[in-house]
């Protein structure tokens, strides 16, 4: 026979409540509320109080949701649909494990296509926005050294 863990040693998922949250991922308590709010988060529990509580998986969401918002500029709804398009991913990666039928594959195969399609869609115009960003950087750069090099002909030819 097997020997079982010890209960004592088991312990179960630590749960945060929101004001913890928000000082873990440097988000506001409203923002995080928000964020439940629009859909893009669903504390994992509630207390018996109805506090909020969220798990680790909720600070890793959160966290991502911050990096897509702060870090690469995508919009709330943007979020939304990645979030989104991810969760029915992993959905059709369940189903597609217990499904036999073919016809019922390839419909889920299409789906799983058409949705990575929509996020290569929201990618390449982030992208393409990010890189005209860069070259109207690059054409101030160039255009405040042409400033300095007149300002540098100009000082050589006083001296």
């Amino acid at each position: 026979m097997p020997d079982l863990p010890d209960p004592a040693t088991l312990t179960e998922p630590s749960l945060l409540r929101i004001q913890e949250v928000a000082a873990e991922t440097g988000l506001t308590t409203r923002a995080i509320r928000y964020y439940e709010e629009i859909g893009l988060l669903a504390p994992a529990a509630r207390s018996d109080g109805d506090y909020r509580l969220y798990d680790d998986s909720d600070l890793e969401r959160l966290r991502f949701i911050r990096s897509l918002r702060d870090d690469a500029g995508f919009s709330l709804a943007q979020i939304g649909q990645l979030l989104e398009d991810e969760a029915a991913r992993e959905r059709n990666r369940a189903r597609l494990r217990t499904i036999t039928d073919q016809a019922e594959r390839r419909t889920l195969l299409l789906d799983a296509r058409d949705r990575v399609d929509r996020q290569i869609t929201i990618l390449e115009a982030k992208a393409t926005r990010i890189a005209s960003m860069i070259d109207e950087a690059r054409a101030r750069r160039v255009h405040l050294d042409a400033h300095l090099a007149e300002l540098d002909t100009a000082s050589e030819q006083r001296r």
